[in-house]
């Protein structure tokens, strides 16, 4: 009798570990299945950035800095009278973020020298380098992308794609006679409400995903 009982106790124990051997792997299966969709319905580029174009403010005639009147980090309105150069003041043309000025005077400078280099932060973007053959042909303008950044860990940034760069970041003409072919990558900018995150500077590193479905 307790033979037979052990017997049925094994069988039992047996068929529970197969039981669980089976809900294991069709949980692993589900989440692969699950993994394999959101890898398929994405592109992720991890060689990104936060960018925004320099616009460098110069005296028209040259000569000697007698006056700088902003500082590094100073935000400025358009118009705004940053430095003196001779006789000439030199001032914004649109709004934006000191990110350098001259603060040497009696420095002399050349017409096209900049005196104070500012950013539009309405113009920043985050800059993904994607290569050719790593999904480049699946993003299109207006599509979702979600953005980390370096500075702040795992928290996720939403934004848009606004701009796919028609010719690649070496637009050289190069022949080369190996079979190994260059791969080549392109800019793709994503716009993001910069009165929501206005935490994100210009040169942060970030890591980018856009959602290609």
């Amino acid at each position: 009798m307790e033979k037979a009982e052990l017997k049925n106790g094994s069988i039992e124990k047996k068929k529970g570990l197969l039981i669980l051997v089976a809900v294991t792997v069709l949980i692993a299966g589900i989440v692969g299945i699950f993994y394999w969709q959101t890898v398929k319905d994405q592109v992720y580029v991890e060689k990104s950035g936060i960018v925004a174009p320099l616009i460098t403010l110069s005296s028209e005639q040259g000569g000697e800095l007698k006056n700088i009147f902003v500082k590094v980090g100073d935000t400025v309105p358009a118009g705004f009278a940053v430095a003196q150069v001779g006789n000439e003041i030199i001032r914004t043309i649109t709004p934006g973020f000191v990110v350098q000025a001259e603060s040497v005077l009696g420095k002399n400078f050349s017409p096209i020298e900049p005196v104070v280099t500012i950013i539009n932060p309405q113009d920043l973007r985050v800059v993904a380098q994607v290569e050719e053959n790593k999904g480049l042909n699946r993003i299109v303008i207006g599509q979702q992308a979600v953005f980390t950044v370096d500075a702040f860990g795992s928290r996720k940034f939403f934004g848009v794609v606004d701009e796919i760069a028609e010719t690649s970041r070496d637009s050289g003409v190069v022949f080369n006679i190996s079979d190994k072919r260059e791969v080549k990558v392109f800019d793709v900018k994503i716009r993001f409400d910069e009165k929501q995150y206005p935490e994100l500077k210009n040169g942060m590193s970030a890591k980018v995903w856009i959602h290609t479905k």
